[in-house]
């Protein structure tokens, strides 16, 4: 059973870093995509950045392209996102997930596997 498990959240100030950790276990991890997502109150789920299994193609939306980072350690099974120069508007739950089949994808209907979020709240 594929289970994700999310770390690093927190409440930070306009302009700080925060690093989050997904930990994967239950499968070949590096076989497979990894995705960031987030959702802030009262609004959908969307997707945040996206990696590859062998972390050739990254996937960012253009709110957060230059800010933020997606990586993978495979020999740790675990993905990350780097989180630079936070802005208010960054504040939601942030999930990590990945696919239950191959190849690379970005959204949220292509993922499978969901963590149980992370908060991150960004005060201006």
């Amino acid at each position: 059973q594929v289970q994700l498990v999310e770390s690093g959240g927190g409440l930070v100030q306009a302009g700080d870093s925060l690093r989050l950790s997904c930990a994967a276990s239950g499968r070949t991890f590096s076989r497979y995509a990894m995705g960031w997502f987030r959702q802030a109150p009262g609004k959908e789920r969307e997707s945040v950045a996206a990696i590859s299994g062998s972390a050739i193609t990254t996937y960012y939306t253009d709110s957060v392209k230059g800010r933020f980072t997606i990586s993978r350690d495979n020999a740790k099974n675990t993905v990350y996102l780097q989180m630079n120069s936070l802005k208010p508007e960054d504040t939601a739950v942030y999930y990590c997930a990945t696919r239950s089949r191959g190849g690379f994808g970005y959204s949220l209907n292509e993922y499978d596997y969901w963590g149980q979020g992370t908060q991150v709240t960004v005060s201006s």
